[in-house]
This record gives structure tokens, C-alpha cells and sequence, in this order.
């Protein structure tokens, strides 16, 4: 069996591309159309300051997102990315105080492949699924964490290294221009790369991959390991927002990950999406939760709101799904 035969079984057709550029229109006419009414109703969320803020807070999460983007694309997904960044940045910052911010970093990233490559080997080579591995190693990689530290904070990280979260080149925060280089990146890898190609397939269609010939437990294992990698990174500039490796730290990372993908109209299923509905899903999420921060609304109607707009975006997807 071909791939080209392959590709036609996943159903990328000239119907389907129509209906995902159709898709993705509509959502960058409603995230346009959000900032236009916040900018007019809501006194300084068009300042440039403000502008940066959304970028640099929530440029931790995009980068998340574009990982988690991979494995959905797979078909799966990442529980474990929030106990992966907290690891990386305890990590990062143990080894920045004792030793160099070279070794630091380095290892916080090591140990992000290491975790989800994994992730990668439970899923493909035993088969357990992807919800059932990555919660189990968020759990465990938590639970050594916590003893590791004895659930204290690891403080000493020098201001100076604060730059990487907190700094700015010109106008733009540098979290910004490391999620859109992170961002640039995916693209190239899932529209110039055969191992990009090969992941819409196996998403698309498992068994057909396997008999078009692609080792698909090669790019499970890879496509995961990628993912732990990206977490580790965000660690990492999470480190640099707060100088303190904080072993309790970014719980929030998985369900927010998904929601950006999926408010970006990426479906669960796997073998449809691209990195650009993962940004915009993610800005969209930022640019909301900035606008209640700014109106005075409680931070608690934050995770309501985030839900809303979550089960309004698949249910659109679903609806189109139907029709199409």
C-alpha cells in the first residue's frame, strides 16, 4: 500500500482541506473580533504594555500547546507535561545554584526527553494508552519530585538568569520570541519533513501506516519524546519568570494545553490540525482571561469561562463535522 493510498484512507481530502480553511477563517474572524470589542469596552487593553503582558504570560503555555499539538495529532495526548515542567525547573535551578546555568538548563531538557520518550515507550511498544501512561507518570514523576525536595522550593537562582523570562529584545518579551521560534519550528517539521507527514498519517490511521510500511512506534516514541522536551523547555522559562524551582508549579499545564489546541479547532481524533490553530487557540485563551482580569472579574470564574469557550469550540467542530 502506498502512502499516497494512505493519505486518501485519512480522509485529507479536497473536501476536508476546504472545511478546516473554512474552520480556520471563521476563528481568526471571532479571535479579531474579540480583541476589537475588548480594545473599544475595556480602558487600556490595547496598550502595547498590555499587548506584552498577554504575549509573555502566555507564552509558556503555547509552547505546552505546540508540543501537546504533536501528540494530538497522534491522536493522544500529555497529562504529564505539567509534572514535567515543575521537574525541569527544580532541576534547572538545583543545578544553576550548585554548579552552571549550562549544566541547568541542559539538564532540565534532558530530563523532559527522557520522561516523555517514556511516555512514548509505554504507549507504543506495551500498548498501554495514552491517558492511562502520561497520568501515571505525572503522578510518579510528582510523587519524586515532592520527596526529592521534601516539597520545599529550591531558591538562589541568580537574577540574571531572570532574562529569560522576564526580559525583552526591543518591544517584545523574549518567552514571545522563543514560542514563536518553538512555533516556526513545528511548522517546518509537520509541513516540510517526512517524519511531520508520517505523524498525520499514524494520527489519521494507525494500521494503514503500518501496512504503507512506517515504523509507527518510532514516531510515537519520537513525537512524545518531542512533547517532554518542549515541557522541559517551558520549565525552563518558567524558572526565569519566577527564580524559584517551584516543585508544586504549573498543575495547570495539561488541561490548558489541550484547550488551546482544541479551541483552535484541532480535533481529538487525531490526523487533522496544524500549529497555527494552536497559537491562535492559545492566544484566544489569554486575550479572554486578560479581559476578566482587567474588568475586575474574580480569577475563580476564570476556569468557567475557559470551559465555556472549550465546549462552545467542539461543539462547533462537531456540528461541521456532521454537515461535512
Amino acid at each position: 500500500m502506498s502512502v499516497i493510498s494512505v493519505l486518501k484512507r485519512t480522509g485529507e481530502g479536497p473536501r476536508n482541506v476546504g472545511r478546516l480553511f473554512t474552520s480556520s477563517s471563521a476563528l481568526i474572524i471571532i479571535f479579531l473580533c474579540i480583541v476589537v470589542v475588548f480594545s473599544l469596552t475595556i480602558p487600556h487593553f490595547a496598550t502595547w504594555s498590555n499587548i506584552a503582558n498577554i504575549l509573555q504570560r502566555n507564552s509558556i503555555i503555547g509552547i505546552v500547546a505546540c508540543g501537546m499539538l504533536l501528540m494530538i495529532l497522534l491522536g493522544g495526548f500529555d497529562l504529564s507535561v505539567g509534572a514535567v515542567g515543575a521537574m525541569s525547573s527544580v532541576a534547572a535551578a538545583a543545578l544553576i545554584v550548585s554548579t552552571s546555568t549550562f549544566l541547568g538548563v541542559a539538564a532540565a531538557l534532558v530530563l523532559g526527553l527522557i520522561v516523555g520518550l517514556f511516555n512514548g515507550f509505554c504507549i507504543a511498544k506495551i500498548g498501554i494508552n495514552a491517558f492511562v501512561t502520561t497520568l501515571a507518570t505525572q503522578v510518579l514523576v510528582t510523587g519524586f519530585l515532592l520527596v526529592a525536595t521534601a516539597a520545599q522550593p529550591v531558591y538562589g537562582v541568580p537574577e540574571s538568569f531572570t532574562v529569560i523570562g522576564l526580559g525583552r529584545i526591543g518591544p517584545v518579551p523574549i518567552p514571545t520570541l522563543i514560542f514563536a521560534a518553538v512555533a516556526l519550528s513545528v511548522w517546518a517539521i509537520l509541513k516540510f519533513t517526512t517524519f511531520g507527514h508520517y505523524i498525520y498519517i499514524v494520527g489519521g490511521n494507525r494500521n494503514a501506516a503500518r501496512l504503507a510500511g512506517i515504523n509507527v512506534d518510532a514516531v510515537i516514541i519520537a513525537t512524545y519524546g518531542i512533547g517532554g522536551l518542549l515541557a522541559g523547555a517551558a520549565g525552563v522559562i518558567l524558572l526565569g519568570q519566577t527564580s524559584i524551582g517551584q516543585p508544586a508549579s504549573a498543575t495547570d499545564w495539561p488541561l490548558t494545553a489541550i484547550a488551546a489546541v482544541v479551541v483552535g479547532g484541532v480535533p481529538l481524533s487525531g490526523g487533522v490540525g496544524s500549529v497555527g490553530r494552536a497559537v491562535l487557540g492559545t492566544l484566544l485563551l489569554g486575550v479572554i482571561a486578560n479581559a476578566l482580569n482587567l474588568t475586575g472579574i474574580s480569577p475563580f470564574w476564570q476556569p468557567a469561562v475557559t470551559g465555556a469557550v472549550i465546549l462552545a469550540a467542539v461543539g462547533v467542530d462537531a456540528a461541521q463535522r456532521r454537515q461535512s
